[in-house]
């Protein structure tokens, strides 16, 4: 992953430090709908601190006895924060709900519904950051920053966290896609990196000498998937043909869909300096609905993306991808070229990786600044679009 580039790189960024504790960073989902107080459902709006939606989810299954596929959400939430989110349980009574103590959980609302929440089921979401470090006379250049980002949109780019902490996931997906099994293994479960555990770092390097069965006998148990795989390597007698095909779909699609990220990053980072500009031959994201259509006549469409109805958008290349004409269509099977790839390579067995469209930019609503013991900035994003986009180009901090 390379570092990704500012759409304000002429303005400096005003440093500082972001989530010095969970009342640092507030989100709160704004619904798509409301509950209509009828119907099998629980809508329960709760405030979690310090702990992912998933483990959310999972205390309340708990302490109510049910599965935690009863449990619906719209969206996942940080961790490192404070966070108001929606769930919806399914056949249970509003006054068991309404009478959860949980540890870092607290029940705000409960009404019922007629079905269940499921991804994507919200409008957007509301930010409050804290940042520290900082002083009041930052705040006109923040207030610089975001207007030109409410106008011009915000660089839809794919952050740290897709590439994992080893920053290599997109390099397991080209490794997938090419059927290039001994390299995904070495790169999977051997090369150590400075920034891992002693024991990590001995069990790698033992692959990386080609002792399989050692570096199987001392494997950390948290890393379970890497180890599961290695064991079947090892079961195999070394011979890695075969292997990956023992890898869960989830994380094989994972792995893919990184590889889609680092290169939608490199075509969104040719376009930033036109970021909020159409093309002829570009295809147009519709906002409000996720369709795509190619743009004909560009004085007819742009009008359409300086009201942020549509924009520019970028491929998650796949093998039925409608792609890009004219100058955007060049640089699209350039960049295919580059890796020595045609859409029809993703067609991986077992998994249905027909390709999308992302749109290269998100719209950035209702931005403040004030001070408050800090310089606290509050915005609404769009469902799906990342706040951390929004303070890296405030902040610029690596």
């Amino acid at each position: 992953m390379n570092k990704l580039p500012y759409l304000t790189a002429d303005l400096p960024g005003i440093g500082g430090q972001l989530k010095s504790s969970p009342e640092d960073f507030l989100v709160e989902e704004i619904p798509l709908y409301l509950p209509s107080g009828e119907g099998q459902h629980i809508y329960v709006e709760i405030e979690k601190r310090h702990i992912s939606t998933n483990e959310a989810i999972k205390r309340i299954a708990q302490a109510l006895s049910i599965s935690s596929g009863a449990i619906g959400y719209a969206g996942l939430k940080d961790t490192q924060a404070i966070t108001r989110q929606t769930l919806s349980i399914d056949n249970v009574s509003t006054d068991a709900v309404g009478a959860l103590h949980l540890p870092n959980i607290k029940i705000l609302q409960v009404h019922r519904h007629r079905n269940k929440l499921k991804i994507g089921h919200l409008q957007g979401n509301r930010f409050i950051i804290r940042v520290r470090g900082v002083t009041a006379q930052d705040i006109p250049q923040v207030e610089t920053i975001l207007e030109i980002l409410s106008k011009k949109g915000v660089p839809n780019f794919f952050g740290e966290q897709r590439f994992g902490t080893r920053t290599n996931t997109h390099r397991l997906g080209e490794l997938l896609i090419r059927n290039n099994e001994a390299e995904f293994l070495a790169e999977y479960l051997g090369r150590p990196q400075a920034h891992e555990t002693p024991d990590i770092k001995t069990a790698r390097q033992l692959i990386d000498e080609g002792r399989l069965a050692e570096s199987l006998a001392i494997w950390p148990g948290r890393l379970s998937d890497e180890r599961w795989l290695l064991g079947a390597w090892v079961r195999a007698e070394g011979q890695p043909h075969g292997i990956c095909q023992k890898l869960s779909k989830k994380v094989k699609l994972f792995f893919v869909s990184a590889f889609q990220s680092e290169m939608f990053n490199q075509l969104l980072t040719e376009r930033l300096p036109h970021l909020d500009s159409l093309e002829k031959g570009d295809v147009a994201y519709l906002h409000r609905n996720g369709a795509a259509f190619v743009v004909e006549d560009v004085t007819v469409e742009q009008p359409r993306a300086d009201a942020f109805e549509i924009s520019p958008s970028g491929p998650m290349f796949g093998a039925k991808t409608l792609m890009a004409q004219g100058e955007p269509g060049q640089r699209e099977e350039a960049m295919l070229a580059q890796y020595q790839l045609g859409p029809t390579d993703f067609d991986l067995p077992g998994l249905d990786i027909r390709g999308t469209r992302r749109p290269y930019r998100f719209n950035l609503q209702q931005p403040k600044v004030w001070w408050e013991d800090s310089l606290m900035v509050s915005f609404e994003l769009p469902a799906g679009s990342y706040a951390t986009r929004v303070m890296a180009e405030v902040m610029k901090k690596e």
